[in-house]
């Protein structure tokens, strides 16, 4: 194969899930991850899927809930970039555990962390798979008017996010 082809490829979020895509290095992330996890928040549920870059080239994973493990080695699969990981997680937001991710020593970049709807644009060539970027959500369709603001910033004190 010359040259570079596209491809889009859609990852299933389910409803009251969040899944967050990034980059790691090394067949360590996993095991490292799992522990972030599960020293983070008490009784957060995941799925972890790690593509292997290079060696036996598997996809790796670690996983405390079986929904949300298969989840996550079927997006890795689509995925098909080394060195990618797909995590899926419950009963925890990713704003709990976005910065015990980043100091993962593995962790090269984070994509995308979200319950939206997810397409990661892949590019490929003879060597293998590279992620471009991620498509998460929607385009947008106005500006917030002092209603939205009102109620963004009743929402954010009902959940307990700011006083």
């Amino acid at each position: 194969m010359n040259g570079v082809s596209l491809h889009v490829i859609d990852i299933p979020v389910p409803e009251k899930t969040n899944v967050i895509i990034g980059r790691s290095h090394f067949i360590k992330t996993v095991e490292d991850i799992y522990e972030a996890l599960v020293t983070s928040v008490p009784g957060i549920r995941f799925g972890l899927a790690f593509n292997e870059a290079s060696g036996k080239r598997l996809v790796r994973w670690e996983a405390n809930d079986e929904e949300l493990k298969k989840l996550a080695i079927d997006a890795a699969l689509k995925i098909g970039a080394g060195h990618v990981f797909v995590l899926y997680i419950k009963e925890a937001w990713p704003i709990n555990i976005l910065n015990t991710l980043k100091h993962v020593q593995e962790i090269v970049e984070l994509y995308v962390a979200t319950a939206n709807p997810v397409q990661v644009i892949v590019a490929e060539t003879s060597q293998g798979r590279a992620v471009l970027g991620v498509v998460d959500g929607y385009t947008p369709v106005g500006v917030e008017g002092d209603e939205d603001r009102r109620e963004r910033y009743e929402f954010l004190r009902r959940i307990g996010y700011k006083k």
